[in-house]
């Protein structure tokens, strides 16, 4: 074997398809696009997964694994419009709201929004209260209890109309471990003799 008998290995090299070099080259016209369509034009595709319209494949495959939609909390709303069915001084809690169809199914707690108006006074138990809702609420001559026990301390302070406030305990001095620096004593340095000859 000589160095000019060798040749690339069969089938690894290919005559260059040729596009839009007329019709002797066996790809001229349309160049091997079809007629017509997206496809066809000039910077047209496709994205990957389109199918046409149609329910593409990866929507119609069933989804397992972790999802954050399992630890959503849902919260029944209720509108202070709805409360006014109530009489005045009324305890709105869970179970009437229940009895009074207002609130069904399963969900973690319930909030009370500020739509409508309050018309006369009533005692509100619930989860979450909006800012609007309780500012109505107390303006009507009601009052608000909130369900959940852990309590900020802000809103302790709303809940009690910014009376009590909760102070936080003041953290335990620490004992410093860092020897006390001494003193340095005023010793009046003695002028050096003079090495002078002679002196």
């Amino acid at each position: 074997m000589r160095l000019h008998n060798l040749r690339p290995r069969h089938g690894s090299r290919h005559r260059v398809k040729r596009l839009g070099c007329g019709e002797s080259s066996g790809h001229g016209k349309t160049s091997g696009k079809g007629h017509k369509g997206q496809k066809a034009r000039s910077g047209g595709s496709i994205r990957l997964g389109f199918e046409g319209g149609q329910m593409p494949l990866i929507r119609r495959l069933p989804k397992r694994g972790f999802n954050n939609a399992a630890f959503h909390k849902h919260y029944a709303i209720v509108n202070l419009d709805d409360l006014n069915a109530f009489k005045a001084g009324t305890v709105v809690n869970e179970q009437l709201l229940r009895e009074s169809n207002l609130v069904r199914g399963h969900f973690a707690g319930i909030k009370i929004l500020g739509g409508g108006e309050l018309k006369h006074g009533l005692t509100v138990e619930a989860d979450k209260v909006s800012a609007s809702a309780r500012g109505k609420i107390e303006k009507a001559g009601g009052s608000i209890a909130l369900r959940d026990e852990r309590t900020s301390p802000a809103t302790a302070w709303h809940d009690n109309g910014g009376l009590a406030s909760q102070e936080a305990p003041a953290a335990p001095k620490r004992r410093s471990t860092s020897k006390p620096a001494r003193a340095k004593s005023a010793k009046k340095k003695t002028p050096r003799e003079s090495q002078l000859p002679g002196a």
